[in-house]
């Protein structure tokens, strides 16, 4: 069991995506670094409850996802004052100008899209906690 000063030191991050199994790969690969603790849900509305519960450093968003979408999602965390400041990646397989531009004006910290390295995912988060002082 991790002592004390070790489970403080680890960043939150949320995985918010309807696709369960990129959860997991993504949820095990940053827990074997061993600084991450990760949540994930496959649902928006979820998502919503699990963020304004956790308080993550960062949250990765997927946009394709049913019920409300990523943008939504994103939108709404964007309004509460409890996750406005979390800072959010988007991953989706849509690689459209307009997908990008309109994440952009939801205020997202990143855009990438699947499929994507686990490596250079890792890399995005820690360069976006860097920047925002968390890391």
């Amino acid at each position: 069991m991790p002592e004390r000063s070790d489970e403080m030191d680890r960043r939150k991050i949320l995985i918010i995506d309807d696709e369960d199994d990129f959860c997991n790969i993504v949820k095990e690969n940053l827990e074997l670094r061993g600084s991450y603790e990760v949540y994930t849900t496959t649902s928006g509305k979820e998502g919503l409850k699990l963020a304004k519960k956790v308080k993550p450093d960062l949250i990765l968003l997927d946009i394709r996802m049913p019920e409300m979408d990523g943008f939504q999602v994103l939108e709404r965390l964007k309004k509460e004052k409890d996750t406005m400041v979390i800072p959010v990646i988007m991953l989706s397989a849509l690689d459209d100008d307009s997908s990008k531009v309109k994440g952009s004006q939801l205020y997202n910290e990143m855009y990438l899209t699947k499929p994507i390295k686990i490596v250079d995912l890792i890399s995005s988060i820690e360069e976006v906690l860097k920047r925002r002082g968390a890391l």
